[in-house]
């Protein structure tokens, strides 16, 4: 998201360091800002009427809104687009911070651990609601299958994920395959299986090989692998640790209970949240979505800045926080930022 260019370029010096004030202060005391209160903290020496033309300019060009009938002045939407993109200054974190981040996210908890470590360690440092995205097997590295025949052509498929996560999927086939069978099809995809590659590349591979193979060998191998994909696609929709969501009722002040309640409804339904992070996931590095920007009615009071957090240079998840859009930007999203770099290198250490 970018703040429209026309309207940007419409700016001079002048009146983009008025809207950091602007935006800063409220950032800070979280009340509107009149006339006097940005002359005096401007740091220039201007005429009352001079502050009051630039602040009717920002107005007219959609950076700032009087709320009510309110003297001062708050940002718009458009306006802490602008502060992100063009005026916001991102305090880095200190060494001692990163340090207890480090320490706080360690291989040791193992990968399920660990999610749920970094969303109750992200909730702890910003105070707002945090989400962590679950890797997905064919993301997050399948290191061990098998298929236990269940009844009326049902099989139970056992994924070991990592080092230490174990999901069950029940899946259904089109007839029934014996003991041997099954073992002959766990022990061959096994063979391919190292907790680290992607399962997409290891069945591009095996069509490859199966071009030169022997008619009943590509026959087990289709079979195997279509029983394998079956299994990860019960779990399309993914998943999320969410915590700290109580945290948004200390906004109630300034956001809407109506509202604050069918987002609660939207973590519990998780349809649009996961839809959102998935936007995520494939873009590199910090995103933030503003209000409306983020396309989903629910979040329109609120601002969500992600980042995602890799294994091997692939993005696997996505985590990020929740909070009001008069969040502290400067300090979140390098948070943020860093959380998702440690994670990453845990889980990457975890499986290795």
């Amino acid at each position: 998201m970018t703040a429209d260019k026309d309207t940007a370029s419409r700016l001079d010096e002048r009146s983009q360091h008025f809207l950091k004030v602007l935006i800063e202060s409220y950032l800070s005391e979280g009340q509107p800002v009149g006339s006097r209160a940005l002359s005096r903290d401007s740091g220039l020496s201007l005429s009352p009427a001079t502050v009051r033309n630039v602040m009717a300019d920002l107005e007219d060009c959609g950076f700032i809104r009087s709320p009510h009938t309110s003297s001062g002045r708050v940002p718009t939407v458009q306006g802490y687009r602008f502060f992100l993109d063009s005026l916001l200054a991102v305090k880095p974190l200190e060494e001692v911070e990163i340090k207890n981040l480090r320490e706080a996210l360690l291989p040791e908890f193992g990968s399920k651990a660990l999610i749920e470590k970094t969303s109750f360690v992200l909730t702890g440092v910003t105070n707002l609601a945090s989400i962590v995205s679950i890797p997905r097997p064919d993301k997050s590295g399948l290191k061990h299958i098998e298929f236990i025949p269940l009844s009326q052509q049902r099989v139970l498929v056992v994924m070991v994920i990592g080092n230490d996560e174990v999901q069950n999927r029940i899946i259904h086939v089109d007839r029934e395959f014996t003991q041997s069978e099954f073992a002959e099809f766990a022990n061959y995809l096994n063979s391919r299986l190292d907790g680290r590659q992607e399962f997409t590349s290891i069945r591009d591979e095996i069509i490859q090989e199966m071009k030169a193979a022997r008619e009943h060998a590509n026959s087990m191998m289709m079979t195997a692998i279509q029983m394998a994909e079956q299994a990860m696609q019960e779990d399309v929709q993914g998943d999320y640790v969410l915590m700290g969501e109580t945290k948004l009722m200390d906004f109630a002040d300034i956001v809407n209970l109506d509202k604050l309640k069918h987002l609660f409804e939207a973590f519990h339904q998780k349809q649009e949240i996961l839809k959102l992070l998935d936007r995520c996931a494939e873009a590199d590095g910090i995103q933030i979505f503003i209000g409306n920007e983020s396309g989903y009615e629910v979040l329109e009071e609120w601002s969500v800045v992600t980042a995602p957090y890799s294994i091997d240079d692939s993005h696997v998840g996505v985590l990020g926080v929740i909070g009001p859009t008069r969040m502290a930007y400067d300090r979140i999203i390098p948070i943020v930022d860093i959380t998702a770099r440690l994670l990453g290198l845990a889980l990457e250490a975890d499986q290795s």
